[in-house]
């Protein structure tokens, strides 16, 4: 471990922190390690922005996007990426410098990129940020305290064919056609990359929001199965002893992305689930997502995303699945609600506006 010399002690303090350190008391950072081999995701590091390429803001801590300037220190957390659009990325750092990988603070190795992608802006790495005892600090450390799953809350999953699919409108839509219903509800995103739309969406729509980076993960993409779902369990628990009653739990990416594939075919999560709201782009989507649902026992009461935007799309995508198609709009629906959710409900007080 290598103390902190006086630039790198005045560059952590004056760094833009990203989303995914929210939960870091930066009071613990005192030292720096350059102990690259022994790196792993989540850890906390500190870089200087060397050139700017895909990423021109930084998603802060604050909630709010700094546009960034070659130069800036910024703290960030190693990590994996999963995004068919953009970056696949690595937790490693293998050379002077390294990728950022996704704008709420996620740094890597790019594996492989989606053609219509800039290189990815290049970050020089100072060191790997350190606690009192020399330990390297990881966003772990500050994770809620775990709890055991909670049977009583109603727990609705909303899944996607794809990323942009319409997963975080449908679920803000929901939580916020729920809260209009007269019910405590919290929002949740229990897999993805760490950033802070989901997030400020569901608090947008109303209702309190957590996400995976409250239970120690910046990004859930290669993490085991058992620590997603656990992260879940506690996430879930929290928003119920906090006063919710229905929990709506946004599940990233599409239904073929390894975590998402591995939670729809036997998990924790998936036998949780009281509804699940799937979000497509199209009727083509649609159709294949039931599909895939249905393969695994699994059908969701209504169909929304992108395709509810299209009246033509829409008409499709019912004839073909025989499922409702919901718009946000109608998701924001007292009596929708009481029509395709209130069924759902664990609890039977229900108190629908008419």
């Amino acid at each position: 471990m290598t103390h902190f010399s006086q630039i790198s002690s005045v560059a952590c303090e004056s760094a833009k922190w990203a989303f995914t350190t929210r939960r870091v008391d930066r009071s613990d950072v005192h030292g720096l390690s350059m102990q690259i081999d022994a790196a792993k995701a989540g850890d906390l590091i500190l870089c200087e922005i060397a050139e700017i390429g895909h990423h021109k803001k930084i998603q802060l801590a604050e909630r709010r996007a700094s546009v960034s300037y070659p130069g800036d220190y910024v703290v960030l957390c190693l990590g994996d990426r999963y995004a068919p659009d953009q970056f696949l990325a690595s937790a490693v750092i293998d050379d002077d410098l390294i990728d950022l990988v996704a704008g709420g603070g996620i740094a890597g190795r790019v594996d492989a990129a989606h053609d219509n992608m800039e290189d990815p802006t290049r970050l020089k790495l100072v060191g790997l940020l350190t606690n009192a005892k020399g330990q390297v600090i990881n966003v772990a450390d500050y994770a809620l305290p775990s709890l055991p799953a909670n049977d009583q809350v109603t727990v609705i999953g909303v899944f996607g064919a794809s990323m942009n699919s319409g997963k975080t409108t449908a679920a803000s839509s929901l939580c916020h056609g729920l809260m209009r219903s007269g019910y405590a509800v919290a929002g949740v995103k229990a897999t993805g990359t760490g950033a802070f739309g989901d997030f400020n969406s569901f608090e947008d729509g109303g209702v309190p929001a957590l996400d995976f980076t409250d239970v120690g993960m910046a990004t859930t993409y290669r993490m085991p199965l058992e620590a997603i779902e656990s992260g879940f369990d506690t996430l879930v628990a929290t928003a119920a002893s906090r006063g919710a009653e229905i929990v709506v739990v946004e599940i990233a990416d599409g239904v073929f992305q390894q975590e998402t594939r591995a939670i729809l075919q036997s998990s924790r999560i998936r036998d949780r689930l009281d509804g699940i709201l799937f979000a497509a782009p199209d009727a083509l989507s649609a159709l294949g997502g039931v599909t895939v649902l249905e393969k695994a026992a699994l059908r969701p009461f209504a169909i929304s995303g992108m395709v509810s935007c299209s009246p033509l799309a829409a008409t499709e995508a019912a004839e073909v699945t025989s499922i409702p198609i919901l718009s946000r709009e109608n998701l924001w629906s007292p009596a929708i609600i009481a029509q395709h959710v209130a069924p759902l409900m664990r609890h039977k007080t229900v108190n629908v506006a008419a």
